[in-house]
């Protein structure tokens, strides 16, 4: 186990020298990889930040469950007995037909109307906000209410919420094809750099081969050589995403404030961060590994 640990370090030192001793090469791979998973980190971005945004002015997930125009006090007192045993019912407000009489009354161009009608065409409702806002749940709410004894019609008032959730399907399916694309550039790109690393060691690890040393082992410098240009390349893209939602914020910030809001474009957190250097320095193993397992093999 400690020889095994000693030559992984030895492998890290040795790539760690390389690129060291590369300085400008591998700042520009760096730059590439980072401005390359800027793309879609910063998409990413900028979609959750929209739809915090959207999700914030958006209306509540509710239903309007109107009663039977006949329906008796005991009717509409059994129906909320049964909305607040549901647990899927958040809140539950009840409009009597005479307030939504007054309400349309107090409209405006609406009073004369309402005079003409000689009584009272509204009926008794109950406004019901759900738990779960997802449309799925909704209809399944409103679909159980339409069988409560009384109930006329249930109006799900979701439309926004099917149109919120297909907008950000389609924003998450977009950045995922954006990044698997540049993926692949990437890998090309570690691919390119550790076939010339290769290369120009060929010497070298012909003579490691004579003197008994495993593919495995020659291998493994070049394997942590594009992790660690993959990982640089990952916090380059962090930085360049900072900095763009930095300048964003400026024009941000006078938006908000003009709204009264103190609304500004979050930089993504810790999690999603980790998640976006790991995922470069995969990107830069996997490659360094096709690189080597291709080139490895035309050294004898």
């Amino acid at each position: 186990m400690r020889t095994w640990l000693r030559h992984h370090r030895q492998a890290v030192a040795l790539a760690l020298g390389k690129l060291l001793a590369q300085k400008a090469a591998a700042l520009l791979n760096a730059l590439v990889i980072g401005v390359a998973l800027a793309l879609p980190a910063g998409g990413y971005a900028l979609l959750a930040n929209l739809l915090a945004v959207t999700q914030r002015f958006a209306p509540e997930a509710q239903l309007s469950l109107f009663l039977r125009t006949e329906a008796t006090k005991a009717d509409a007192d059994a129906i909320a007995d049964r909305l607040k045993a549901d647990a899927r019912v958040a809140t539950t407000r009840f409009v009597s037909r005479d307030a939504a009489l007054k309400s349309l009354r107090a409209t405006e161009g609406l009073a004369e109307v309402v005079a003409a009608l000689g009584k009272n065409p509204l009926p008794d409702a109950f406004v019901v906000h759900a738990r779960d806002p997802s449309p799925e749940a909704l209809d399944a709410l409103a679909r159980d209410l339409r069988g409560l004894g009384g109930v006329a019609h249930v109006q799900v008032d979701s439309a926004w919420a099917r149109r919120l959730a297909a907008i950000a399907a389609t924003g998450r399916i977009a950045t995922g094809v954006l990044a698997a694309l540049l993926a692949v550039g990437l890998i090309a790109v570690t691919f390119n750099t550790i076939r010339l690393q290769i290369l120009t060691h060929a010497e070298e690890i012909t003579v490691s081969r004579l003197i008994g040393a495993t593919d495995g082992y020659i291998a493994r410098p070049f394997y942590y050589f594009g992790s660690l240009q993959g990982v640089a390349g990952g916090v380059v893209a962090l930085a360049i995403v900072w900095l763009g939602l930095a300048a964003l914020n400026l024009g941000v910030q006078d938006l908000a404030d003009s709204f009264g809001s103190t609304f500004r474009l979050a930089f993504p957190g810790a999690a999603d961060a980790s998640s976006l250097v790991g995922f470069a320095g995969l990107l830069g193993w996997l490659g360094s590994y096709l690189s080597v397992s291709v080139h490895l093999r035309k050294i004898s």
